[in-house]
């Protein structure tokens, strides 16, 4: 409950008093130390607490021995139950006390310890009390309470231990994916299985039918469909050949690859989700803050109202009334325990990035889970977000003076530096016609309006109208072959060679499957989506008619993207920038809610507070519909935590007893207590089997 207690050995929070978790919990661990041990003294206590309550609700009605025998024979049973299966509760309670953050276990300690304390001196002196305390021959005792509130916490906890283990299954399935061995290929051919921690970078690997990828990689040879389901949620396996890039632990189907590792360890997609799953986890909501801040005021609220019950009932009670003040007083204490509403939002939010991850959406921090369903506009880019991301070349339209073959072999010359994928489909078109590249000198890249060097002597610059405007160059002897080849959707490209236009490059880029219908359910969800792109305006209004886009910009700069999210903040909107490449990052640092597409840079993730594993639009509207459940499930799990308080708090205090002549018992309410935290967490277990989209 607080992910800024941070520790190198195991131990309990000094601020909520849980016991503190591992970082990361390990794929084959199952054990829980803190449940081994409460289930151990649950166990072995439970007899003697059931022992103590049958003497204390039959045992002056059987006879059984004097009554003052009988207090002495219930401290003897209880004594094992409340010091040593309830200490943790009591060391809990000291520790909240020396760091001053009531909570919990404080008002554990106070109840279950005042009872425990007042009935040993009862019995052992019972002398010191006056007669209004005799009861039955003796002075009365609540040996019973206290043990059986002590064994129905434990119970309590193991519930709850039990259901919190479920939170991190997804955790845990995530680790389980990688395979433990990868199958090296020596230089001399020869294969040998090593451990997956001995791999390193440029290995070439086997990976044949029915194995899983071992790391991260690129396809040498073979060709093959691979499930990357457990990692993306998309169902149908991809096909990869020759030059194709692998996601380690996905499950090769059917055909032989040979792959060369380019990610290992810690560097891997899935090491990086498993990172930020845990990450998200540990994080905390506002709504968690809020929740944070009651409960330390609601400790301290709570033991002055178990003093008043003490002190009402015991100046102006019926007698014995000191004996129904401490009944009532202990009752207090114990039943408006706040654990509920500790754990009210962190169990949605530890299910919540569980369940995405499953789906291939990635929460950085538990604050994206609970803002993503107030965005109300989403700013996307084009390429690689709206379309595939890998272009196809179409044709080169030359100026005046030049050949389509030389401005492909100059572009192509030029784009050998740069890593955009319109840069890769130019490259490719140019060896594949057998064209004779040159190295690039001076090469610099204009982010977000193209990129400028040197090639065999002469400067070049290739990119969008503004880049040839800086060079001196004029695109209009061109634009009427330009415009309809936009108008088809085509991405148009100028170079200028010494400042002068020497043709255009047109290449296209296919919408992504899918993406239609992400916008679809975008704008039925009633989000304004809002296109912003490098690429010239008339290529992304063709596409933005296709997708029925609302708004449309383009050749945009990182600049101009990053003046239009503040522009529609200005306007009081709630924004979503969506993007994958370097010239996005400002724009989703500055978006309340950035958006990364997994296909896309690190440094558009390490931007962006979602992740989205495959490249999908299709997982905003998951990622939306999962932020609404889950603060949907906290303001249940808050609701009900605060009126089962509002309710128990009053009940237990005794204000019914002048209508009904009924008092709670401290069993009863030590029962209530536990069944709230678990209810609480059963409640947000529901969100792994919630319905997310229609």
């Amino acid at each position: 409950m607080h992910p800024e207690i941070r520790q190198d050995h195991s131990g309990n929070c000094p601020k909520c008093g849980m016991a503190l978790e591992p970082l990361l919990p390990a794929a084959d661990d199952d054990d829980n130390p803190e449940l081994r041990d409460f289930s151990r003294r649950f166990w072995w206590t439970l007899p003697l607490s059931l022992a103590v309550l049958v003497l204390a609700m039959a045992g002056h009605r059987l006879h059984w021995m004097d009554m003052r025998v009988q207090s002495w024979v219930e401290l003897a049973l209880s004594l094992p139950v409340v010091l040593w299966a309830g200490l943790p509760f009591f060391r809990r309670a000291w520790e909240s006390v020396v760091h001053r953050s009531p909570n919990m276990w404080t008002l554990i300690g106070l109840g279950t310890g005042a009872a425990f304390v007042y009935s040993v001196a009862a019995t052992v002196a019972p002398g010191m009390f006056p007669d209004s305390f005799v009861s039955m021959g003796r002075v009365g005792v609540y040996f019973e309470a206290a043990a059986v509130i002590i064994s129905l916490t434990l119970l309590g906890q193991l519930l709850e231990l039990k259901a919190r283990s479920q939170t991190s299954a997804a955790i845990r399935s995530l680790l389980g994916l990688a395979p433990k061995t990868a199958r090296r290929v020596r230089e001399n051919g020869a294969e040998e299985d090593i451990p997956l921690a001995h791999v390193h970078v440029g290995d070439r690997l086997r990976v044949r039918p029915g194995e899983k990828i071992p790391v991260d990689g690129v396809v040498l040879e073979g060709g093959s469909a691979v499930d990357e389901s457990m990692l993306t949620g998309e169902p149908v396996p991809v096909e990869k050949r020759s030059g194709d890039r692998l996601i380690g632990a996905t499950l090769n189907t059917s055909g032989a690859l040979l792959m060369r590792s380019e990610r290992v360890g810690s560097d891997t997609v899935l090491a990086q989700i498993v990172q930020m799953v845990a990450q998200a986890q540990r994080s905390r909501a506002p709504l968690q803050r809020m929740a944070d801040t009651v409960a330390g005021w609601f400790v301290m609220a709570v033991i002055a109202a178990a003093v008043l019950a003490l002190l009402a009932w015991g100046l102006f009670g019926p007698q014995p009334s000191w004996v129904y003040g401490l009944i009532n007083a202990v009752s207090v204490l114990i039943i408006a325990c706040p654990c509920a509403l500790g754990l009210a939002t962190p169990m949605s939010i530890m299910v919540a990035t569980g369940r995405g991850a499953t789906q291939g959406v990635l929460f950085r921090d538990a604050a994206a889970i609970e803002n993503l369903r107030r965005v109300d506009t989403v700013v996307v880019d084009k390429t690689g977000t709206l379309t595939e991301g890998r272009p196809a070349f179409d044709r080169a339209v030359p100026a005046e003076g030049f050949g389509a073959d030389e401005v492909l072999r100059l572009a192509a010359s030029l784009d050998q530096g740069s890593e955009h994928p319109l840069a890769d489909a130019i490259v490719k078109a140019a060896r594949d016609r057998g064209l004779a590249l040159e190295a690039a000198d001076d090469f610099e890249s204009a982010t977000g309006i193209g990129v400028r060097g040197t090639v065999g002597g002469r400067r070049l610059a290739l990119g969008n109208t503004v880049l040839l405007e800086q060079e001196g160059a004029k695109a209009d002897p061109l634009l009427p072959q330009a415009e309809p080849l936009r108008a088809e959707g085509a991405s148009v490209v100028y170079l200028a060679v010494d400042g002068r236009l020497a043709g255009l490059l047109a290449v296209t880029d296919p919408v992504k499957a899918g993406t239609e219908e992400a916008l679809r359910a975008l704008h039925a969800a009633g989000l304004r989506i809002v296109m912003a792109t490098g690429d010239g305006l008339t290529t992304a209004k063709a596409v933005a008619a296709r997708l029925g886009i609302d708004e449309v910009h383009g050749e945009v700069r990182p600049a101009d993207k990053l003046a239009l999210v503040e522009r529609l903040q200005g306007e009081g909107r709630v924004v979503a920038m969506a993007g994958d490449g370097i010239n996005d990052a400002p724009a989703l640092a500055r978006a309340d809610i950035g958006i990364a597409m997994g296909t896309g840079t690190d440094v558009a993730m390490n931007s962006a507070q979602v992740t989205l594993v495959k490249g999908d639009l299709r997982g905003i509207a998951v990622a939306r519909a999962l932020s609404q459940a889950a603060v949907g499930n906290m303001r249940q799990n808050l609701m009900f935590a605060l009126v089962y308080n509002a309710l128990g708090v009053p009940l237990a205090a005794g204000v019914l007893y002048p209508f009904t002549g009924l008092l709670l018992s401290p069993m009863i309410a030590a029962l209530a207590m536990s069944l709230s935290s678990v209810s609480v967490v059963g409640n947000a277990l529901r969100l792994r089997r919630q319905a997310l989209l229609p």
